[in-house]
């Protein structure tokens, strides 16, 4: 569906954003990868991705702290694919803290690569998707885009400011052939749900499996995880043209957390 379109996934060196590109590449999409993590584990990622779309798939490991590592890891993108039809502000750091103990620095970083990263891609992507009259972009805002968690300031604020930038970007380019949506994850089990799942292990003195079932029935009335494959199959949903007039939504996908 998406062959001879291209993709910036940022935060897609594991987890999440990895599964959403899993899903872009498989429907022929070339994709840019962005993100840290050991460097060999990235390039049997990228071989696999390139293998699966028979189209180029590289990686950038731009700072997503920085406004202008944002900016040029878009144009590099843009440069190296002849233009950028899809992009996916995936990247996201977590800490949790009391508000009045929580880290002046650690706050810093949260904002910067949770929410002032996803407005610094849009604001460099959006010139060439309204020039070409197509482009999709999609926003990991979070169940906590929608609601609140204890001891979670940061990533609250940062997901809640994502979820109103969607809005603005989805009636800034309405009616443009692009849009601009938002998914809503709830608990999925990634490199960054495991410390908090660990720590509540810690806390009720149980192992690592009964900590993520007690994690889980606290919030998610379904009682079982989001899989990354889910969330790429509702990205490549959206990337399609039943999901044209799409835009500006928040979709939840969280067990029916955000029922209650």
């Amino acid at each position: 569906m998406l062959r001879g379109r291209s993709a910036l996934v940022t935060g897609s060196t594991s987890g999440i954003g990895l599964g959403i590109a899993r899903a872009l590449a498989a429907e022929g999409c070339a994709v840019t990868l962005a993100g840290f993590g050991d460097p060999a584990a990235i390039e049997r990622a990228r071989a696999e991705l390139a293998a699966v779309s028979g189209a180029p798939v590289r990686h950038d490991g731009a700072d997503l702290r920085e406004p202008a590592a944002v900016e040029a890891l878009v144009r590099g993108a843009i440069e190296a694919q002849g233009g950028l039809d899809v992009l996916v502000n995936n990247a996201g750091i977590q800490h949790t803290a009391p508000c009045e103990e929580f880290p002046v620095e650690r706050w810093d970083a949260i904002l910067a690569t949770n929410l002032s990263a996803t407005f610094h891609a849009i604001r460099a992507a959006l010139p060439g998707m309204r020039a070409r009259g197509w482009g999709r972009i999609v926003n990991t805002a979070s169940v906590h885009g929608l609601v609140a968690s204890p001891n979670k300031a940061a990533y609250v604020a940062a997901k809640h400011g994502v979820v109103g930038l969607t809005k603005v970007v989805a009636l800034e380019t309405a009616g443009s052939g692009v849009t601009c949506n938002a998914i809503c994850p709830g608990w999925t089990r990634t490199e960054l749900v495991e410390p908090q799942i660990a720590a509540r292990a810690a806390a009720l003195g149980i192992g690592l499996e009964e900590g993520a079932r007690a994690l889980l029935e606290e919030k998610q009335p379904s009682g079982q995880f989001v899989t990354v494959d889910q969330l790429g199959a509702l990205v490549v949903f959206l990337c399609s043209e039943a999901a044209a007039q799409l835009t500006g939504a928040s979709l939840p996908v969280d067990g029916g957390w955000t029922a209650r």
